[in-house]
């Protein structure tokens, strides 16, 4: 297991959403569950486009309800290598840890019934609540989603992404496709565009452009998931954030909303 990068100010996660054996986990504990814990499949998710599997992960007294992404069920893409969105999805968790934000579930890479894949803990969300109904109430939470979108190059920020945990939590899910060395942000947050960020976003943005050094942890735990051109590619993006210091403009030859936007 990897050690988690975070520099959070707030309090971790604890499991309070639906699972009342693991009430009142730190989040070393959930990792390590995730990361040593017996994988028990339950279903398969019907309606995603990867084979995505609901799963119980059983460690000594503990069980977690977590989502199993194999690498071997992976939809081969055009745009990005074959049996590289498990790696992307532990990596945007890396990222999300480094700085603080937003709230991307615990989330490890490692070998599962179905091979090695992303296990990501299951949140319980309210239904119905997406991006589309918190924006106005979450504004701040949202600024922080776009340009975490934008540093992580996301290619399918839909609505449906965006989840109200039954925790009061905004949680962030399914970075699959993100890190692509070109530009391809396709999101449905353009609320923002040429607005200021927020002194506050562009001090966590400095850190993480100081931990985009190899000598960093960061920087390691990442190299084994991400070529180094989508590693550079990274660190310019930080860069050109900051440089600007304004939300980003949806780009001119590129489809910049994903469909369905839900």
């Amino acid at each position: 297991m990897t050690q988690a990068l975070a520099k959070r100010t707030k309090s971790p996660p604890r499991i309070s959403r639906g699972d009342p054996s693991g009430a009142g986990l730190e989040l070393e504990q959930i990792l390590s569950i995730l990361a040593t814990g017996v994988i028990k499949i339950e279903q398969l998710v019907p309606w995603s486009s990867n084979y995505t599997f609901l799963v119980r992960v059983a460690s000594s007294s503990q069980e977690l309800r977590a989502i199993y992404k194999p690498s071997r069920g992976e939809r081969p893409l055009w745009d990005f290598p074959t049996g590289t969105l498990a790696k992307r999805e532990y990596a945007t968790y890396l990222v999300s840890e480094s700085l603080g934000w937003p709230n991307v579930p615990p989330t490890v890479l490692r070998d599962g019934p179905q091979g090695i894949g992303a296990v990501q803990l299951f949140i319980q969300s309210i239904e119905g609540e997406h991006y589309f109904t918190l924006r106005d109430t979450h504004r701040e939470e949202m600024k922080r989603i776009a340009v975490f979108d934008a540093v992580i190059n996301n290619t399918d920020r839909k609505g449906g992404h965006i989840l109200l945990g039954k925790d009061g939590e905004i949680w962030c899910i399914d970075h699959g496709v993100t890190f692509h060395e070109h530009p391809k942000l396709r999101t449905v947050i353009w609320d923002f565009t040429q607005d200021p960020i927020p002194a506050s976003i562009l001090e966590d943005l400095r850190d993480l452009k100081a931990r985009l050094s190899r000598s960093d942890p960061l920087w390691r735990s990442l190299a084994p998931l991400l070529s180094m051109r989508e590693l550079d590619a990274v660190c310019q993006r930080t860069d050109d954030l900051l440089r600007r210091g304004v939300f980003p403009d949806p780009p001119e030859d590129w489809p910049h909303i994903p469909w369905p936007p839900i």
